[in-house]
């Protein structure tokens, strides 16, 4: 695995210039950031990455206010109470993407959120406060007590919130696999090791957050 100056070095080159390479990284939230965003706007925030995956991202995104209207802002403690019935009216309005899957993930997803409130104070509270050293262990939990959150859903909506983490594009697997880190797509708990180990050291070598590591490490991949 090469270190990070040579990262570094390669997308100097490939951006022209210091400047612009900073300009075009992501920027992460600071844990207190992360932990004063309400937990009606996390999983109005969850709602909306399973409902993107699989469609364009600009229809999800045009509907989503008619979305907030009838999930009640989000609110989890009435999102929860939402049962079949409910969810089979929805399935009528045609201000929605009516996939009944979707639906029913979203009340499942406020029972989780519900569930975190009674453990931790609040769902933003594991969100701040669950180490970037072991994001993939965040990744696991959410797709274990969530819905729908599997494969790259739970870091794209870590992304979307601004919690730091890096995300396995089909570019970074290239990337790591280049690198040696890893000699094929991660699906084993220890190849997830792997990658979290990378970048731990990427990250303790540079200071720069997952997020811009994984965005660098991306444009590695000549296309």
């Amino acid at each position: 695995m090469r270190d990070y100056q040579w990262l570094h070095e390669y997308c100097l080159n490939r951006f022209g210039s210091a400047a612009a390479l900073e300009a075009y990284l992501p920027q992460p939230k600071s844990p207190a950031q992360l932990r004063a965003i309400s937990d009606d706007r996390y999983l109005s925030t969850l709602a909306l990455r399973v409902f993107r995956a699989g469609l364009k991202h600009s229809l999800v995104d045009a509907k989503w206010p008619a979305f907030e209207q009838v999930f009640f802002g989000f609110d989890p403690e009435k999102v929860v109470l939402m049962g079949a019935e409910h969810l089979e009216r929805l399935m009528q309005d045609t201000r929605l993407i009516r996939h009944l899957g979707k639906l029913k993930s979203v009340p499942r997803n406020a029972q989780m959120v519900l569930d975190v409130q009674k453990e931790k104070g609040s769902f933003a509270a594991l969100i701040a406060d669950w180490p970037v050293t072991d994001i993939t262990g965040l990744w696991k939990y959410l797709a274990r007590h969530g819905n729908q959150l599997g494969g790259l859903s739970a870091p794209r909506f870590l992304r979307m919130v601004g919690k730091d983490t890096f995300i396995p594009t089909d570019d970074m697997m290239a990337a790591l696999i280049a690198q040696e880190v890893i000699d094929k797509k991660p699906t084993s708990l220890k190849d997830l090791a792997l990658v979290q180990a990378a970048f731990n050291q990427w990250h303790a070598e540079s200071g720069r957050p997952l997020c811009q590591l994984s965005v660098m490490l991306a444009h590695t991949v000549n296309h």
